[in-house]
């Protein structure tokens, strides 16, 4: 029988990775899921987010589903950048994250919360009125900018407290990242110069490394807390810790993407960045270990998952519905009692809850926006938007810390407790 891991010529990322035949979609789906499975824990139950305790407070499993769609993100939204013009893939990343973002805060504000309100009051009365009511949520959480939290005071009493979405933060340091690979492409970084983004990935890693070195003196505590930045008009306040380590993430994606065809894919390196994956989350030294054996673990499982885990996600893709409705609808069940039946009822009930809503989501309001992607104003529907110079490999195609205020203990955050 021949040994799976004995070594033989190496295939390239670019050799093995189709832009239409991987698993990304399953992945996707995984890591949305497992931010819903954390945020039982805290949502449910008012405990910690589900996964600390197996990586000694490192990080849970939201997190780990955070940081693999930043993973993600930037191996696909590179190869978007240098396809397309500025224009076309800023018009592509604002139909992809927007619309679906615009209605979740609609639907928790305008028919979720007034259901919470007659569940709660028995009434509407002060509902719609309130200092903090539910036009305010949608006007000042805008453009991903989470300034309020909480809707006319309702669900305080829930284990958690009563934020409504404790998971829509990430969506903004999300759009900065698009805002960095948008740029880097507008200036030829992406085509010509590679390395400045090979180096600008060494150089958050170094950041993130040292951050970890420097606490490790102190007991119980992972990451050297930077503090934040801000505000700044419009954006508001960031956190530098999110900054960094959520950035580092999106860098290693893109960066993979960039030398596609120097990275080897082979079971012995997957194997190994497994050992070091799963050593360094149980017994320490995630940040200086994690990120690089993860980046690489999720885009190995890309190219060589069975062929039937291919079409997961293809045509329709729940991801991001998931992501941005399980928060609440948590929320929800949690305010109705529907974690006395126990975890995994619990578990179950909210993922059946958010489907219900992250189905249509895609079906009535993401792929009808992702379907005028191609869309040109009349005015410059004379102009063709430029083709791409060609590249020399194949090219490939393309999904939390509030702004000015604490986020939610509950969101899948990038630092641990």
């Amino acid at each position: 029988m021949p040994n799976p891991l004995a070594w033989r010529p190496t295939r390239s990322l670019a050799d093995e990775f189709s832009p239409r035949a991987n698993s990304i979609g399953l992945l996707r789906l995984l890591l949305a899921v497992s931010v819903l499975v954390a945020h039982a824990g805290p949502l449910g139950y008012g405990l910690a987010n589900y996964g600390f305790a197996f990586t000694r407070g490192q990080l849970d499993f939201g997190g780990l589903g955070v940081y693999g769609f930043f993973i993600l993100s930037g191996f696909l939204i590179t190869a978007s950048g240098m396809r397309f013009s500025l224009p076309r893939y800023a018009w592509h990343r604002f139909l992809r994250i927007f619309p679906g973002y615009w209605v979740c805060l609609v639907v928790m504000a305008c028919v979720l919360l007034p259901i919470v309100s007659l569940y709660e009051r028995g009434t509407l009365a002060g509902f719609w009125t309130h200092p903090n009511g539910p036009f305010d949520y949608v006007w000042r959480n805008l453009i991903t900018v989470q300034n309020q939290f909480t809707i006319s005071g309702l669900m305080s009493g829930n284990p958690s407290g009563g934020a409504v979405n404790g998971s829509l933060w990430t969506l903004l340091y999300e759009l900065m990242c698009y805002a960095m690979v948008g740029i880097l492409a507008w200036t030829a970084v992406l085509r010509r110069t590679p390395r400045l983004v090979a180096l600008m990935t060494a150089v958050v890693y170094l950041f993130v490394v040292s951050d970890w070195v420097r606490q490790l003196p102190v007991p119980n505590t992972w990451l050297y807390r930077r503090g934040d930045i801000g505000p700044y008009p419009v954006l508001g306040v960031f956190s530098v810790n999110s900054v960094l380590f959520l950035g580092l993430m999106f860098l290693l994606g893109a960066s993979m993407h960039l030398y596609r065809d120097r990275i080897p894919m082979h079971p012995a390196v997957a194997a190994g960045a497994g050992l070091a994956f799963v050593g360094s989350a149980a017994f320490g030294g995630f940040l200086a270990i994690g990120p690089l054996a993860y980046a690489y673990l999720l885009v190995w499982l890309a190219c060589k998952l069975p062929r039937w885990t291919q079409g997961v996600g293809r045509k329709r893709d729940y991801s991001y519905g998931i992501y941005i409705y399980a928060y609440p609808v948590q929320q929800l069940l949690a305010l109705m009692g529907g974690a006395r039946w126990g975890v995994a009822a619990y578990i179950g009930l909210s993922l059946a809850g958010t489907l219900l809503l992250a189905v249509p989501s895609w079906f009535l309001v993401e792929k009808p926006a992702m379907s005028l992607k191609n869309w040109t104003p009349r005015a410059l529907a004379k102009r063709a938007d430029p083709e791409p110079a060609p590249e020399p490999v194949p090219a490939l195609p393309q999904v939390s810390i509030p702004t000015q205020r604490k986020a939610p203990e509950t969101a899948a955050a990038p630092v641990g407790r």
